[in-house]
Formats: C-alpha cells, sequence, structure tokens
C-alpha cells in the first residue's frame, strides 16, 4: 500500500518509520531543507524526549483533551520511546522534574535516531517539498496529494504538519487550512506553553534575567477568589514579564480558563510568588530575626543579603516600604511582618499572553470529535490519519508534547 506522510517532525517521523515496518511504500514530505526542525531546538537544544511518570499519569500532565490519548498512550508509551532511541545506540537520562534527555545533552542525536530508523526502514524522503492540498474523490476517500512540485496518487495519507508555534521551524498551520477545505473543524488556535506578560513592566524589566529555583507559584482569579494553577519548580523575569518552566506550564491551564479575556483586561488576573515555600511564615519571620540580629547595626538595605538574590533585594525593599537607610534595630514588628507576607507572596498581575509565534505549543487545533482516538483515521474523510500538534490535544512542560507526537504518530503508522 502507498502512504503518504505530511511533515517530518517527531509525529510524521515516527508515523512514517510505522507504517513502512508494516510493510507499506511509504513517501515522507517535509516543506523545510531538513527534518526535524522543531525538534532540535526543544529542551534548549537538548531535547527532553519524554517523562519517566508512570503512563497512567501522562493523561493528568495534558490538560488539552487528555483522554483522547488514552489507546495511543496504550499502543506507544514512554517506555517504548526509551527502547527505540536505546536501539539506535542512544541512551536517556533522567533529570529533576521526571524528565528524559539524551545521555549526550544533544537533540541532533535524537534526530539522528528517527532519520537512521527512517532509512534502514526504506522511507523515501522528499524535503522541500510543500504539500498545497490533500485529493479526495467523491466517495471523500484520500487518493493523493498535491504539492508545489507535483501530484503524487497514495492510498493513504498521515498528516502531522504541527500547528503555528514557531512558524520558523516550519509549523506554519498549512494542515489546518487543508483540512478545513475537507469539512473538518479547527478548534480555537491560541499559544500554550508560553511566556507571560505582566502589567508592572517596570519591575519585572529590573529583575530582567534573574532565574528563580525552588520557589512555588499560585496564578488567581481576583474576581472569583479562585486559584487557577499552582505549581513548584523555576520561573525567569524577562523584559517583557515571567518565563521559565513553571510559568509555561501554567499557561496551558490559564489558556482554557473561562471568562480570561474579561480578566485580563480588567487586572483580574495575578501571579503570586512565594520565594520561601519551605518556610512557614512564622519559620521565615524567626530567620529574618536571626539574621538581623547579626547584623543590628546595618541599614536595612544591607540587610537582606542572605536571604534574597542580589537582584531581587533593591524590588523587595521598594515594596516593602521600609526605609533602606533605617538601622536594622529600629525596624518594629509590624514592618517584619510586612517584610514577610512579602517574600511569601510577591504579586504580579498578568496582562496576556506573549504571541503564539514564541509558544511552545499551539492549544486547539483539529476537533478531536471527528477523529477515531483508537486509529487516528478522520471520520469524515477515509484514508487521512492524524499525528501530533494538528490535532486539538497539548500537555505541560516536560516531554508529555513530544510523547504525545511518537504515540499519536505510532497509533496512525501502526492503522495502516
Amino acid at each position: 500500500m502507498k502512504v503518504v506522510v505530511v511533515g517530518g517532525g517527531p509525529a510524521g517521523m515516527m508515523s512514517a518509520i510505522t507504517s513502512a515496518q508494516n510493510g507499506n511504500e511509504v513517501t515522507l514530505l517535509e516543506k523545510m531543507n531538513t527534518l526535524g526542525k522543531k525538534l532540535l531546538i526543544t529542551g534548549k537544544g537538548r531535547c527532553n524526549v519524554t517523562s519517566s511518570l508512570n503512563i497512567d499519569d501522562f493523561i493528568k500532565n495534558i490538560p488539552g483533551n487528555g483522554m483522547f490519548l488514552y489507546s495511543a498512550f496504550k499502543n506507544f508509551d514512554n517506555e517504548d520511546i526509551i527502547n527505540f532511541m536505546k536501539e539506535q545506540g542512544l541512551q536517556l537520562k533522567e533529570e529533576r522534574g521526571n524528565r528524559m534527555f539524551p545521555i549526550t545533552d544533544k537533540s541532533q542525536d535524537v534526530l539522528k535516531a528517527f532519520t537512521s530508523k527512517l532509512k534502514e526502514s526504506g522511507v523515501k524522503i522528499k524535503v522541500n517539498t510543500e504539500v498545497k492540498n490533500i485529493l479526495v474523490n467523491q466517495n471523500n476517500e484520500v487518493i493523493g496529494v498535491k504539492t508545489d512540485k507535483e501530484t503524487i496518487y497514495t492510498d493513504k495519507v498521515i498528516l502531522a504538519t504541527g500547528g503555528k508555534s514557531y512558524p520558523l521551524t516550519g509549523s506554519t498551520g498549512d494542515g489546518y487550512k487543508m483540512v478545513k477545505k475537507l469539512g473538518h473543524t479547527i478548534t480555537k488556535i491560541k499559544p500554550s506553553l508560553v511566556p507571560l506578560q505582566a502589567h508592572e513592566m517596570e519591575v519585572c524589566q529590573q529583575l530582567q534575567g534573574l532565574s528563580l529555583k525552588n520557589i512555588s507559584i499560585k496564578i488567581n482569579d481576583l474576581q472569583s477568589n479562585k486559584t487557577i494553577y499552582e505549581d513548584f519548580g523555576e520561573m525567569l523575569f524577562t523584559h517583557f514579564g515571567v518565563s521559565g518552566p513553571i510559568i509555561l506550564s501554567s499557561s496551558a491551564h490559564l489558556v482554557r480558563y473561562k471568562n480570561l479575556d474579561n480578566l485580563l483586561k480588567n487586572r483580574e488576573i495575578q501571579l503570586i510568588i512565594d520565594l520561601k515555600p519551605a518556610l512557614s511564615k512564622e519559620k521565615l519571620d524567626e530567620r529574618i530575626l536571626r539574621d538581623f540580629n547579626e547584623i543590628k547595626n546595618k541599614q536595612f538595605k544591607n540587610g537582606l543579603d542572605k536571604l534574597l538574590p542580589r537582584k531581587m533585594i533593591d524590588v523587595i525593599i521598594e515594596k516593602s516600604e521600609i526605609n533602606p537607610n533605617k538601622n536594622i534595630n529600629e525596624i518594629t514588628r509590624e514592618e517584619r511582618k510586612s517584610l514577610v507576607q512579602l517574600i511569601k507572596g510577591f504579586k504580579i498581575l498578568i496582562k496576556g499572553f506573549r504571541p503564539i509565534e514564541e509558544a511552545i505549543i499551539t492549544s486547539g487545533g483539529i476537533n478531536i470529535k471527528e477523529i477515531n482516538p483508537k486509529t487516528m483515521e478522520s471520520k469524515l474523510i477515509k484514508g487521512l490519519y492524524f499525528a501530533g500538534e494538528i490535532i486539538d490535544v497539548d500537555g505541560y512542560t516536560g516531554g508529555f508534547n513530544l510523547q504525545i507526537a511518537y504515540s499519536t504518530g505510532f497509533t496512525a503508522g501502526m492503522n495502516i
């Protein structure tokens, strides 16, 4: 059987390999000049291949239609991708937060594992080839694809063109246009796993480049007094607001929150950072008292070096409204209490998301109601299958989105 796979990312490569190993004649088409461009930049160029979590916990980490992936994860799980890499001579190692990386710390080696397997499986690869349309007959069955160079007739098509994030890697939303013409519904496309913009730009610019580790965050809806998301880990201040792993994960949750646009407009989404989550307010107060007793004759502005990163001190002093030149032994209990409050609850009002071009992943895509979750075949067009980010599924950071790509790619490939 002839199969055309459109898109040379991890989902496309996995589906091409699986389909070829099923005995099919597979052609993989990629519009960029090489395969896996987006894969190469994941994990800051190191590639967070998957997570070591139990596969049953994966769905909890996929706020975007996680249950749809149940069959796909059963077909091909994190152990399978770890073994796949091992068979290609690449060992993975586990790091903080259950993240699995190549032992070499090079995403290029992950891509090499895929490309050598494609070659071994006999997949025909055509780069610099842009697919313009999927061709169907009057019975709504796939008959081929039209590229910028030729028409290729085929029995089955797997569409794995990605979303709209990182367009320079080739993800420009082409697949959405193609399937829309065929009658498929595309749910609203939004950025996910994306940095957040803040109203307090000056504060964030003062702190720009500061990375905070082992802190906890909450994102609150001030209107209804609800916590939308909470997490523990690492974040970063930027010239526009905040970023880093736990901020990116928070965006995947926030993007789905009801009435979000109005709440953002009315300044009612607030980020609260606990700079010392390991200490209760009482313990933190005791710690500050101990520090202050050691340097009681110094000025307040010189009294927080042991407690906070250098870059943070001026901002905390300013927000505390305690006179920076005041002697430490003159600081009142009430002033100390407000300092504790500030360190345990550093607040920033969120303005919105950075553009989709800066997002790691796209939220939205082909409506899952129009796809058979057991095969990844379209319910509208016979012989058309989907894999990866083009489907309306997305997860948090930590290797979950790449696992979605492998699992849906494998499922599409094994069913042809």
